[in-house]
């Protein structure tokens, strides 16, 4: 089982995410994502979070909310927990060339419009109307939601 966070950073009614499409056998190739990676060894979701979101955007994150946990279970990859964060607080300017995907500040209602996860679709609504409580477990058979529950 691994840990890891996603950051969805807002600011003016724009969310920061991220198109896959740059690194090499990456399993989110083609989707938009949020900002985020896997735990280091001793790292708490918060310290990830923070990490992730300076090596990947170049920002530097202030205050920032844990809305909750998303348990991925998967028949090809392994076992994830997913902390997700959301961030209005930041300094710094958004880096030109991030290695893991374009960076892009998306209009919060062309979110949903993106290609992501089938099992995105089920907690970004939660994420763009900042409800905590996420308690979400998707299970995957290859790249297809394959079922779904939550904790609410």
């Amino acid at each position: 089982m691994i840990d890891t966070t996603l950051c969805h950073i807002y600011r003016d009614g724009r969310w920061l995410m991220m198109h896959r499409n740059k690194k090499e056998a990456d399993l989110n190739e083609g989707k938009w994502i949020a900002p985020g990676g896997k735990s280091l060894p001793g790292e708490t979701p918060e310290q990830c979070a923070r990490r992730e979101v300076l090596e990947e955007t170049g920002l530097v994150p202030g205050e920032m909310r844990c809305l909750g946990v998303v348990h991925f279970r998967s028949d090809t990859w392994e076992d994830e927990e997913m902390y997700i964060f959301v961030c209005s607080d930041f300094t710094g300017e958004v880096v030109k060339d991030c290695p893991e995907g374009e960076l892009a500040w998306i209009e919060e209602e062309k979110v949903m419009d993106l290609p992501m996860w089938e099992g995105d679709r089920l907690f970004i609504p939660d994420v763009l109307a900042g409800r905590d409580g996420i308690d979400l477990t998707v299970v995957y058979e290859g790249d297809r939601l394959a079922s779904w529950s939550s904790g609410r």
